[in-house]
């Protein structure tokens, strides 16, 4: 044998035991947020692959955590990656540098994947989110899978049929057979896409009408959600006793982007008020309840000390001791008559399982919320994220779990319909667990990707 045929053998050799080089592309914090929980899945497989990301929107701070290098430039836009609900957002980030350095992250995509053909390496892309990190994909030269979290055929239909069509645009969502659109559909249908997850078993049953290798996994967004107590902690043997004695709990989700998440909050405590005052009356079911306790979710890089200051700003006094055990020693606690107001930035998961009904005014918090099978009530803000046409589509989204109002002071009349109907939170639980999954897709997902790859 030559020296030339035992080189080829040894570097096909080495090709194929080598462990495959996976790049991740995905477009937003929440979508590097998916991608990681896949990420750290895979990490735990008895033959890990190598990783490598590049997140096309802000910093990939969620990469950074886990030691995933980025191999090219990340930068945050001035739109934080809303640019797809206002064409001024876009027109600032063009200003911005946004088409340098989408022209840079093409580069250093084909860098990357020619880099690892030509050591010989088993190279791969996972691309999260949109048509965005498909179509980097679709064009990088090597195999590929979409986990698509942007798109979901509930915007436009239920199990029932197509839903009324309210403007112009609902109907051009629609326009071939699918929310996704004949491109988007080409590009998952190219030889080299390996697999396709679209977030819900409607959207993939969909698109398997075309040439598309669409699994339905779950939707990673429901994983890590588990509270810091047990739930026979939280129901004692005696539940029902415990259920008459417990207070009704209300999770307020302002979001998490500044400054517009200090807006919402003002919009969330008049909301509040009107709730607070509306159990005072005699025809409320809550008249005789013993407490009533809101639960503020806020994420990390907001200020506290403005939350605060518009807390008491509606009556409400600072409290000493906290009315439940709860995974936060830096937790706020304020008192209202027989009501209690939590603020916590350490305690997401246990707001989101405690919470019998939400005020949102959030993305991901809210559909995470409305996955644990519960309602909320959400009021369209004025920010570039949860403006009206936001909140109008998340509603076709999450469908009767979400109810959507113009004006905080209709909050209380909504919490007084639900409740009185223990018919509308059983179809409403079931809707949510229907719409969002149950936990443990990033496992799934990632020991189909192995496969497929």
């Amino acid at each position: 044998m030559s020296n030339v045929s035992r080189l080829s053998l040894t570097s096909n050799s080495q090709a194929a035991t080598s462990p495959l080089r996976l790049l991740v592309l995905s477009n937003g914090h929440g979508e590097d947020v998916i991608a990681v929980r896949i990420l750290q899945e895979l990490q735990r497989q008895l033959n890990p692959l190598e990783i490598f990301a590049l997140p096309l929107v802000g910093e990939g701070r969620a990469y950074q955590q886990l030691d995933i290098p980025l191999i090219g430039s990340v930068r945050t836009m001035p739109s934080g990656g809303f640019i797809y609900m206002d064409g001024r957002q876009l027109a600032r980030d063009v200003r911005g540098g946004l088409l340098e350095l989408t022209l840079t992250q093409i580069k250093a995509i084909r860098r990357w994947v020619s880099f690892q053909k030509k050591l010989g390496n088993k190279r791969a892309i996972l691309a999260v989110g949109d048509i965005v990190p498909l179509l980097f994909a679709t064009f990088s030269g090597a195999n590929y899978a979409f986990v698509g979290t942007a798109k979901s055929e509930y915007y436009v239909r239920d199990e029932a049929g197509l839903l009324p069509q309210k403007s112009k645009g609902t109907r051009w969502e629609n326009f071939s057979g699918s929310v996704y659109h004949p491109w988007e559909r080409w590009l998952m249908s190219r030889r080299r896409c390996k697999a396709v997850f679209p977030r819900d078993a409607l959207t993939t049953e969909t698109l398997k009408q075309w040439p598309i290798p669409a699994f339905y996994l779950g939707n990673p967004m429901m994983d890590g959600l588990q509270p810091t107590f047990s739930r026979q902690q939280f129901y004692s043997q005696d539940s029902q006793q415990q259920e008459i004695v417990r207070p009704f709990v209300v999770t307020l989700l302002p979001g998490s982007r500044a400054p517009e998440a200090y807006a919402n909050w003002e919009t969330i405590m008049i909301a509040v008020s009107a709730l607070m005052a509306s159990f005072q009356e005699r025809n409320s079911i809550f008249y005789t309840s013993n407490r009533v306790m809101f639960l503020g979710a806020i994420a990390p890089g907001l200020d506290s000390h403005i939350l605060s200051q518009s807390v008491q700003s509606q009556g409400w006094c600072i409290e000493s001791a906290c009315p439940i055990q709860i995974a936060d020693v830096n937790i706020l606690t304020f008192k209202q008559k027989n009501a209690y107001l939590l603020l916590t930035q350490k305690a997401y998961n246990d707001c989101l399982h405690l919470g019998d009904l939400a005020i949102a005014m959030a993305g991901t918090a809210t559909e995470q919320f409305i996955g644990l099978g519960k309602p909320a009530i959400a009021i369209p803000g004025n920010g570039p994220q949860y403006n009206p046409g936001f909140a109008e589509a998340q509603s076709r989204l999450l469908g009767s779990s979400l109810i959507l109002v113009e004006q905080p002071a209709e909050v209380p009349k909504i919490v007084q319909s639900l409740f009185k109907d223990p018919d509308i939170l059983q179809i409403i639980a079931q809707n949510g667990l229907r719409r969002m999954g149950k936990p443990g897709a990033a496992l799934r997902i990632a020991k189909c990707l192995q496969e497929r790859f």
